[in-house]
Protein backbone atom coordinates (compact mmCIF):
# COMPACT_ATOMS: atom_id res chain seq x y z
CA UNK A 1 0.00 0.00 0.00
CA UNK A 2 2.96 2.42 0.59
CA UNK A 3 2.99 3.77 -3.03
CA UNK A 4 -0.31 5.11 -2.91
CA UNK A 5 2.07 8.26 -0.67
CA UNK A 6 3.36 8.34 -4.45
CA UNK A 7 -0.28 8.31 -6.25
CA UNK A 8 -1.22 10.75 -4.21
CA UNK A 9 1.56 13.06 -5.41
CA UNK A 10 0.95 12.10 -8.66
CA UNK A 11 -2.02 13.10 -8.68
CA UNK A 12 -1.53 16.38 -7.42
CA UNK A 13 0.98 17.23 -10.15
CA UNK A 14 -0.56 15.50 -12.89
CA UNK A 15 -4.68 15.52 -13.01
CA UNK A 16 -5.26 14.76 -16.03
CA UNK A 17 -3.00 11.57 -16.11
CA UNK A 18 -5.48 8.01 -15.58
CA UNK A 19 -3.57 5.33 -13.11
CA UNK A 20 -3.08 2.18 -12.66
CA UNK A 21 -2.30 1.09 -9.25
CA UNK A 22 -0.84 -2.22 -8.88
CA UNK A 23 -0.05 -3.59 -5.15
CA UNK A 24 1.81 -6.47 -4.70
CA UNK A 25 -0.46 -7.41 -1.57
CA UNK A 26 0.13 -11.30 -1.81
CA UNK A 27 4.15 -10.54 -1.21
CA UNK A 28 4.43 -7.55 0.86
CA UNK A 29 6.87 -6.53 2.65
CA UNK A 30 9.78 -6.68 0.20
CA UNK A 31 12.49 -5.64 2.56
CA UNK A 32 12.68 -8.57 4.09
CA UNK A 33 13.53 -10.53 0.78
CA UNK A 34 16.36 -11.49 -1.56
CA UNK A 35 17.83 -9.30 -3.98
CA UNK A 36 16.88 -11.99 -6.87
CA UNK A 37 12.84 -12.13 -5.27
CA UNK A 38 12.61 -8.48 -5.10
CA UNK A 39 13.69 -7.99 -8.69
CA UNK A 40 11.57 -11.06 -9.74
CA UNK A 41 8.17 -9.64 -7.94
CA UNK A 42 9.16 -6.17 -9.09
CA UNK A 43 9.58 -7.19 -12.77
CA UNK A 44 6.67 -9.17 -12.81
CA UNK A 45 4.44 -6.44 -11.73
CA UNK A 46 5.85 -4.22 -14.09
CA UNK A 47 5.70 -6.58 -16.77
CA UNK A 48 1.70 -6.76 -16.07
CA UNK A 49 1.49 -2.89 -16.20
CA UNK A 50 2.79 -2.98 -19.66
CA UNK A 51 -0.07 -5.45 -20.45
CA UNK A 52 -2.15 -3.12 -19.28
CA UNK A 53 -1.54 -0.54 -21.19
CA UNK A 54 0.64 2.08 -19.48
CA UNK A 55 2.51 4.68 -20.98
CA UNK A 56 4.93 4.70 -17.96
CA UNK A 57 4.96 2.99 -14.99
CA UNK A 58 7.00 4.53 -11.50
CA UNK A 59 8.29 2.07 -9.72
CA UNK A 60 6.52 3.40 -6.48
CA UNK A 61 8.57 1.28 -3.69
CA UNK A 62 12.42 2.34 -2.78
CA UNK A 63 13.28 -1.55 -2.22
CA UNK A 64 12.23 -2.34 -5.38
CA UNK A 65 13.92 0.51 -7.26
CA UNK A 66 17.19 0.27 -5.15
CA UNK A 67 17.63 -3.18 -6.88
CA UNK A 68 15.65 -3.53 -10.25
CA UNK A 69 16.10 -0.37 -12.00
CA UNK A 70 19.04 -0.85 -14.13
CA UNK A 71 17.27 -4.41 -15.27
CA UNK A 72 13.57 -2.87 -15.83
CA UNK A 73 14.74 -0.30 -17.73
CA UNK A 74 17.46 -2.60 -20.05
CA UNK A 75 14.51 -4.59 -21.10
CA UNK A 76 12.08 -2.31 -21.92
CA UNK A 77 14.30 0.43 -23.19
CA UNK A 78 12.10 3.25 -25.33
CA UNK A 79 8.94 1.25 -25.45
CA UNK A 80 8.97 2.46 -21.73
CA UNK A 81 10.13 5.10 -19.80
CA UNK A 82 10.63 3.60 -16.41
CA UNK A 83 10.66 6.19 -13.17
CA UNK A 84 11.98 5.00 -9.59
CA UNK A 85 12.58 6.29 -6.17
CA UNK A 86 15.52 7.58 -4.54
CA UNK A 87 15.72 8.31 -0.85
CA UNK A 88 15.70 12.25 -0.29
CA UNK A 89 18.69 12.80 1.35
CA UNK A 90 19.87 15.74 -1.24
CA UNK A 91 17.68 17.98 0.57
CA UNK A 92 18.05 16.62 3.90
CA UNK A 93 21.27 16.93 3.56
CA UNK A 94 21.05 21.19 2.61
CA UNK A 95 18.51 21.49 4.70
CA UNK A 96 20.28 20.06 8.06
CA UNK A 97 21.51 22.74 10.66
CA UNK A 98 22.93 19.76 12.73
CA UNK A 99 25.48 18.24 10.32
CA UNK A 100 23.70 14.91 11.12
CA UNK A 101 20.78 13.46 8.70
CA UNK A 102 19.12 10.29 9.38
CA UNK A 103 17.19 7.52 7.48
CA UNK A 104 14.30 5.34 7.94
CA UNK A 105 14.42 2.93 5.50
CA UNK A 106 13.65 -1.12 4.98
CA UNK A 107 16.78 -3.93 5.43
CA UNK A 108 16.10 -4.09 1.29
CA UNK A 109 16.45 -0.42 0.76
CA UNK A 110 19.60 -0.26 3.23
CA UNK A 111 20.92 -3.02 1.05
CA UNK A 112 21.17 -1.59 -2.43
CA UNK A 113 23.09 0.55 -3.95
CA UNK A 114 20.71 3.78 -4.38
CA UNK A 115 20.59 5.06 -0.93
CA UNK A 116 24.85 4.28 -1.03
CA UNK A 117 25.27 6.20 -4.25
CA UNK A 118 23.53 9.14 -2.96
CA UNK A 119 25.18 9.28 -0.12
CA UNK A 120 28.51 9.27 -1.37
CA UNK A 121 27.73 11.86 -3.82
CA UNK A 122 25.78 14.58 -2.41
CA UNK A 123 26.45 13.99 2.11
CA UNK A 124 30.11 12.88 2.02
CA UNK A 125 31.30 15.71 0.17
CA UNK A 126 29.32 17.85 2.33
CA UNK A 127 30.70 16.51 5.35
CA UNK A 128 27.11 15.52 6.90
CA UNK A 129 26.99 12.27 8.85
CA UNK A 130 24.05 9.89 7.84
CA UNK A 131 22.59 7.60 10.19
CA UNK A 132 20.29 4.44 8.99
CA UNK A 133 17.35 3.08 10.80
CA UNK A 134 15.57 -0.38 9.91
CA UNK A 135 12.58 -2.04 11.49
CA UNK A 136 10.54 -4.78 10.11
CA UNK A 137 7.46 -3.83 11.83
CA UNK A 138 6.45 -0.72 10.38
CA UNK A 139 5.64 -1.70 6.61
CA UNK A 140 2.91 -4.40 8.61
CA UNK A 141 1.39 -1.89 10.63
CA UNK A 142 0.77 0.47 7.47
CA UNK A 143 -0.35 -2.55 5.54
CA UNK A 144 -2.68 -3.44 8.04
CA UNK A 145 -3.90 0.18 8.78
CA UNK A 146 -2.63 0.47 12.34
CA UNK A 147 -0.61 3.16 11.77
CA UNK A 148 -1.90 4.66 14.67
CA UNK A 149 -1.73 1.73 17.10
CA UNK A 150 -0.25 2.28 20.64
CA UNK A 151 2.56 -0.89 18.92
CA UNK A 152 3.37 1.39 15.89
CA UNK A 153 3.92 4.39 18.04
CA UNK A 154 6.44 2.11 20.56
CA UNK A 155 8.36 1.12 17.55
CA UNK A 156 8.63 4.14 15.99
CA UNK A 157 9.63 5.37 19.63
CA UNK A 158 12.44 2.13 19.87
CA UNK A 159 13.67 2.91 16.38
CA UNK A 160 13.75 6.52 16.38
CA UNK A 161 14.76 8.15 20.02
CA UNK A 162 18.52 6.56 18.78
CA UNK A 163 18.71 9.20 15.99
CA UNK A 164 17.54 12.33 17.84
CA UNK A 165 19.79 11.48 20.58
CA UNK A 166 22.76 11.58 18.05
CA UNK A 167 21.61 14.66 17.06
CA UNK A 168 19.60 14.51 13.93
CA UNK A 169 17.78 17.31 12.50
CA UNK A 170 16.41 15.57 9.09
CA UNK A 171 14.70 12.37 9.07
CA UNK A 172 14.26 10.67 5.15
CA UNK A 173 11.19 8.54 5.16
CA UNK A 174 13.12 5.93 2.96
CA UNK A 175 9.71 3.99 2.28
CA UNK A 176 6.93 5.21 0.34
CA UNK A 177 4.93 3.58 3.52
CA UNK A 178 6.57 6.08 5.87
CA UNK A 179 4.64 8.86 4.64
CA UNK A 180 1.69 7.26 6.16
CA UNK A 181 3.20 7.58 10.03
CA UNK A 182 4.41 10.96 9.75
CA UNK A 183 2.08 12.14 12.64
CA UNK A 184 2.90 9.00 14.65
CA UNK A 185 6.67 10.09 13.70
CA UNK A 186 6.50 13.28 14.38
CA UNK A 187 5.05 12.53 18.22
CA UNK A 188 7.69 9.62 18.23
CA UNK A 189 10.47 12.28 17.57
CA UNK A 190 8.65 15.11 19.80
CA UNK A 191 9.42 17.91 16.84
CA UNK A 192 13.34 17.37 17.12
CA UNK A 193 13.30 16.27 13.28
CA UNK A 194 11.93 17.69 10.12
CA UNK A 195 10.49 14.74 8.00
CA UNK A 196 11.55 14.50 4.21
CA UNK A 197 10.54 12.18 1.86
CA UNK A 198 10.87 11.89 -2.33
CA UNK A 199 7.30 11.84 -3.07
CA UNK A 200 6.60 15.07 -4.91
CA UNK A 201 10.26 14.84 -6.26
CA UNK A 202 9.29 11.66 -8.40
CA UNK A 203 6.27 13.12 -9.25
CA UNK A 204 7.87 15.90 -10.62
CA UNK A 205 10.30 13.87 -12.51
CA UNK A 206 7.35 11.72 -14.05
CA UNK A 207 6.37 14.87 -15.38
CA UNK A 208 9.78 15.67 -17.34
CA UNK A 209 10.03 12.47 -18.30
CA UNK A 210 6.83 12.18 -19.84
CA UNK A 211 6.97 15.67 -21.46
CA UNK A 212 10.46 14.54 -22.69
CA UNK A 213 8.50 11.28 -24.71
CA UNK A 214 5.78 13.24 -25.65
CA UNK A 215 3.72 11.15 -24.01
CA UNK A 216 2.13 14.24 -21.63
CA UNK A 217 -1.72 13.86 -22.01
CA UNK A 218 -2.79 17.14 -23.39
CA UNK A 219 -5.28 20.05 -21.82
CA UNK A 220 -8.79 19.75 -21.85
CA UNK A 221 -8.99 15.78 -21.18
CA UNK A 222 -12.27 14.97 -19.19
CA UNK A 223 -12.01 11.03 -18.80
CA UNK A 224 -9.41 10.33 -16.02
CA UNK A 225 -9.82 6.89 -14.34
CA UNK A 226 -7.79 5.71 -11.49
CA UNK A 227 -7.73 2.04 -11.49
CA UNK A 228 -6.42 -0.20 -8.91
CA UNK A 229 -5.43 -4.26 -8.91
CA UNK A 230 -3.42 -6.29 -6.44
CA UNK A 231 -2.09 -9.57 -6.28
CA UNK A 232 -3.59 -10.67 -3.10
CA UNK A 233 -7.20 -10.61 -1.46
CA UNK A 234 -9.29 -7.49 -2.90
CA UNK A 235 -11.58 -7.49 -0.18
CA UNK A 236 -9.27 -7.46 1.96
CA UNK A 237 -7.22 -4.50 0.87
CA UNK A 238 -10.12 -2.47 -0.56
CA UNK A 239 -11.33 -0.96 3.04
CA UNK A 240 -7.62 0.19 3.65
CA UNK A 241 -7.22 1.82 0.60
CA UNK A 242 -9.81 4.00 1.16
CA UNK A 243 -8.50 4.72 4.66
CA UNK A 244 -5.33 5.64 2.71
CA UNK A 245 -6.03 8.11 -0.32
CA UNK A 246 -8.96 9.67 -1.32
CA UNK A 247 -9.49 8.85 -4.98
CA UNK A 248 -12.39 7.13 -6.83
CA UNK A 249 -10.24 4.56 -7.64
CA UNK A 250 -12.44 1.34 -10.02
CA UNK A 251 -11.05 -2.29 -9.26
CA UNK A 252 -9.48 -4.84 -11.42
CA UNK A 253 -9.06 -8.40 -11.28
CA UNK A 254 -6.50 -10.14 -9.36
CA UNK A 255 -3.49 -9.19 -11.22
CA UNK A 256 -1.62 -12.47 -10.32
CA UNK A 257 -1.23 -14.78 -7.48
Amino acid sequence: MGGLSVVRQLHAHLPRESLIYFADTAHVPYGGRSDEEIRALTAQAVAWLYDAGCKAVVVACNTASAFSLTSLRQHYGARLPIIGLVPAVKPAVAATQTGVVAVLATAGTLRGTLLKDVIEQIAIPARVQVLTAVSAELVPFVEQNLQDSPECENELRRVLQPLCAAGADQLVLGCTHYPFLREAILRAVGGQMVLVDSGAAVARQTARVLIDHGLLCPFGRQSVRYQYAVSGDPQRAAPIVTQLIDLPFEWMPVAHE
